[in-house]
């Protein structure tokens, strides 16, 4: 009887070598082959084939049982679409990684006793000689071996490290925590989410009531968290850990719960919550839903604070007052206006509002912020947005709010990228678009991974601000850049100054594309953009504020013939939108019409 080969018929359709490669690092990542098959469109037989041809099994010789059951439980616990089959597998192999830990810890401790029973005699001199040493005195400011142990700190030990580090504008806050709500409209890099965290400690500390920190990623969670564990780490000399980190205090025990808009994670916990940047969360309502059912309990508080976004924003309303107004009241109820309100103010819905602006802060007593050098380096429309707390009408915009959040996500999720490697993305295709300055010696450049395969998504994995700096020195790090990822197109904007980085880049990479600015050539770079996003093909690390408010100053404009074109707002002293037309630089290198798209390439080498 002949044998039945998985070797692929002759005429069958060729896949390209990063499809295969990615087929590889879906195995080794635990997934079945049916799964793969479902998630790349590639027949079962093929990847049987692929997996004897490549010997994919020889990857996983030197992994453990422990490290294969692991990897198999973290990727049906990231599955979004979970079955009751997916669910039913997770409980078999949790059950079978307990049991290996219990057969390894009686081998342990087995292993400890057949020890201790050789070495006995030699612990019956040490004892003898222990015993017979003279007694040694304690310490008295030996510190404590209990796990993030704060129970000796007090209130004095915050005053003397914390509270006169404060500006006015974080005093006011410390000052007005009683409130059970209060919502805070602030500029941006004002020191809110470092002040946060030292509020919330203190309050776990000297009260034992657990903190939630809820925010757009678990990464921008993770910034309490680090604050958190740097500030006790050099002022009080504690190293704290875990996650949580379940602190032992004066009055219990109590955790620090550090969290990222999901409310299927978030919903169990109960203490005071603090949500950051609330203006930027997609799906903010029924977030707040969940984070005020988290605090239900009187004693305990809710904390927003953000930048402000648009004014389509689900959080808008609560901000203006029209969800109380909405709800609550036949007759309309002013609200407190903005001056009101830069004092901090109780409003007639039981929250205590308050906005700091970059100037408040600074005259505060906030001195780390040069207002004349931000002015240079944003357009006034930008600025009065990040800095002195006023929203945009998106309404104007070319690209939506809504679309652009759609479209951010966590990072963690891209497990074949790692910025920290030699080679972040393995040999996998990227493509590159630079953006630069138009009155000044600074520019940006974004690092995009095109979709494997026709119509699927882009993944914005990287962007770089370069200011005051020379072109010879920009194209020595995109030169660098090269040598670290496999570019495949690198688009550059020739209009102006730009035209000296692409000779020098044209010398490295001569694949690299001229564009030059017209009004053709905007409508095109929009067009294809919007298309992108519109149609959910697109990735970007949520926590990139910055790159979804670039996208909305795009607004739609004429030039001075009548001829329709695209602009951002900007003066002969100020920037753009540097980081959304350099992503468009990169997504040009797609056809608008993807029917004619190629395949990427990849080499290895």
């Amino acid at each position: 009887m002949s044998s039945i080969s998985n070797k692929p018929s002759a005429g069958k359709k060729h896949y390209p070598e990063e499809i295969k490669v990615a087929a590889r690092s879906l195995y080794l990542r635990k997934f079945t082959i049916p799964e793969i098959s479902s998630e790349l469109s590639v027949p079962l037989r093929t990847l049987y084939y692929w997996q004897e041809a490549g010997d994919w099994v020889a990857f996983l010789r030197h992994e453990s049982v422990e490290e294969a059951i692991q990897r198999r439980i973290t990727l049906l616990a990231e599955k979004d679409d979970k079955t009751e089959k997916h669910l039913n597998e997770m409980d078999r192999l949790i059950k079978q990684l307990n049991a290996l830990g219990r057969y390894r810890q009686a081998e342990i401790s087995n292993t400890k006793l057949r020890a201790e029973s050789s070495d006995s005699e030699m612990m019956q001199d040490v004892r003898k000689k222990l015993v017979d040493a003279p007694a040694v005195v304690r310490s008295k400011n030996r510190k404590s071996k209990i796990k993030n142990d704060l129970s000796f700190l007090t209130e004095k030990d915050f005053q003397q490290k914390w509270f006169k580090r404060w500006y006015k504008g974080q005093r006011d806050l410390y000052d007005n925590q009683h409130h059970r709500n209060r919502f805070c409209l602030k500029s941006r890099q004002i020191g809110f989410t470092w002040y946060f965290s030292q509020e919330a400690l203190i309050r776990a500390v000297l009260k034992g009531e657990d903190q939630i920190f809820l925010s757009a990623t678990r990464r921008q969670a993770e910034v309490f968290r680090k604050y958190i564990r740097k500030l006790v780490a050099e002022d009080f000399d504690i190293e704290l850990s875990g996650n949580p980190i379940l602190l032992n205090t004066a009055n219990g025990k109590c955790g620090l719960h550090f969290l990222s808009n999901n409310s299927m994670s978030a919903q169990s916990e109960s203490g005071h919550v603090y949500i950051d940047e609330a203006f930027w969360i997609r799906g903010f309502d029924e977030l707040y839903n969940v984070a005020t059912a988290m605090a239900t309990h009187k004693h305990l508080t809710r904390t927003i604070f953000s930048t402000p976004s648009v004014v389509n924003h689900e959080a808008y309303p609560l901000w203006t007052g029209e969800v109380y107004n909405k709800r609550f009241k036949r007759k309309r109820v002013e609200f407190p206006g903005f001056k009101e309100l830069q004092s901090g103010v109780l409003c007639p819905d039981n929250f205590w509002r308050k906005i700091i602006t970059l100037d408040d802060a600074v005259e505060g007593g906030f001195d780390r912020i040069d207002k004349q050098q931000l002015q240079q380096e944003y357009s006034p429309e930008r600025f009065k947005q990040l800095f002195m707390c006023e929203f945009v009408d998106d309404t104007l915009g070319v690209f939506k709010l809504a679309i652009l959040q759609a479209a951010g996500v966590d990072e963690e999720n891209w497990k074949d990228y790692d910025p920290k490697a030699r080679r972040p993305l393995g040999n996998l295709p990227v493509w590159g678009g630079y953006d630069p300055s138009r009155h000044r010696d600074d520019a940006t450049f974004v690092i995009v991974a095109p979709p494997l395969v026709p119509g699927g998504t882009f993944r914005i994995l990287a962007k770089y601000h370069w200011k005051d700096k020379n072109f010879t020195w920009q194209a020595d790090q995109i030169k660098q850049l090269t040598e670290r990822y496999n570019f495949q197109h690198i688009g550059v904007d020739t209009t102006g100054p730009g035209l000296g980085v692409f000779d020098i880049i044209k010398g490295f990479f001569p694949r690299a594309e001229a564009i030059h600015y017209s009004p053709a050539t905007k409508t095109h770079l929009v067009q294809k953009a919007k298309s992108v996003f519109e149609a959910e093909r697109v990735e970007y690390p949520q926590e990139w504020v910055d790159f979804a408010h670039a996208f909305l100053t795009i607004r739609e404009t004429s030039t001075p013939g009548g001829s329709m074109t695209y602009s951002a707002s900007r003066t002969q002293s100020t920037g753009h939108a540097d980081v959304a037309w350099a992503t468009m630089h990169a997504l040009i290198h797609e056809p608008l019409d993807t029917s004619r798209q190629s395949n990427s390439r990849v080499a290895f080498g």
